[in-house]
């Protein structure tokens, strides 16, 4: 689409969490590596829909002929910063028999019998598929932190075997792209308010989220330190800026393309003579 707006940088490199990271250094309503306005982003991410949707075809027509290559996406936030409208607006163009999605919710009594990483384990996408995560593991280490639910010992453990986790998910294949969306108290104010305002909304209004504001500064600093802990070279951390919702979704987007480019997807080559078959059909 000619005129389109794109990043000056790609979003893997500009969002990417590097060494002497602070959160508090991240500014909520600012938009890295993109210069362009909200109507901008609208035609960039539509732009962009055909190579995501040829790329997790081709990640899917691999794995049916054998190829062990996967993606998970894991979302992270807190509550009202847009993980719902990033599924909603990116994952839009890719095949539905292509994607696998899992909320992960508060853990069952069963779930609550095996490790923090036993539900998790469960859920890691297919070969060829596009996993996503809305929540996931790192809720074992940031709520718990949070109200103390585990000891700092226990926290610290956990780290370690969400880093063996991610290691061994990166072994066998998968691309394992983790995003923080990060908004402002401010703005989740806002968004909680808008909730109430509109009867469509008020749904997705929970008296818990708001109750969960009075930690924020716990909450910003269980990230900072997950964040830290957990930031690998295979499986960095990407903190994107989500006050503006149109930002946030072209940035993921950008992610994730720039995740599938990296597996270097190629189309199966045909197992059979393909004249031979043109001439059946012909035939026929």
């Amino acid at each position: 689409m000619a005129g389109v707006i794109r990043f000056d940088q790609h979003p893997s490199e500009t969002l990417r969490v590097g060494d002497g990271f602070s959160l508090s250094d991240v500014d909520p309503d600012s938009t890295p590596g993109y210069s362009g306005t909200k109507e901008d982003g609208r035609l960039l991410l539509a732009d962009m829909d055909d190579e995501l949707t040829e790329l997790q075809e081709k990640l899917f027509a691999e794995s049916r002929f054998g190829g062990r290559k996967r993606i998970l996406l894991i979302l992270q936030a807190m509550d009202t910063a847009g993980k719902g409208g990033i599924v909603k607006h990116v994952m839009a163009a890719m095949d539905p028999q292509g994607v696998q999605f899992k909320a992960f919710k508060a853990p069952t009594d069963e779930e609550k019998s095996y490790d923090f990483l036993w539900r998790i384990e469960k859920e890691v996408p297919a070969a060829g598929m596009v996993g996503v995560f809305d929540r996931s593991h790192y809720e074992d280490v940031l709520i718990h932190r949070v109200h103390g639910w585990a000891s700092p010992d226990e926290i610290k453990r956990r780290y370690a075997a969400i880093r063996e986790f991610e290691d061994r998910l990166t072994d066998s294949g998968t691309k394992v792209v983790k995003v923080m969306l990060h908004i402002s108290g401010k703005e989740q104010k806002e968004r909680l308010l808008a909730r109430l305002d509109n009867p469509e909304k008020h749904w997705k209004y929970n008296r818990g989220d708001l109750d969960e504001r009075a930690f924020w500064e716990d909450y910003m600093n269980a990230y900072q330190s997950a964040i830290e802990e957990t930031s690998t070279p295979d499986a960095p951390w990407h903190v994107v800026p989500a006050n503006k919702k149109w930002y946030a979704r072209i940035a993921v987007q950008q992610l994730l393309l720039g995740a599938l480019e990296d597996l270097h997807l190629e189309w199966p080559k045909a197992e059979f003579d393909v004249p031979t078959e043109r001439e059946l059909i012909l035939r026929s």
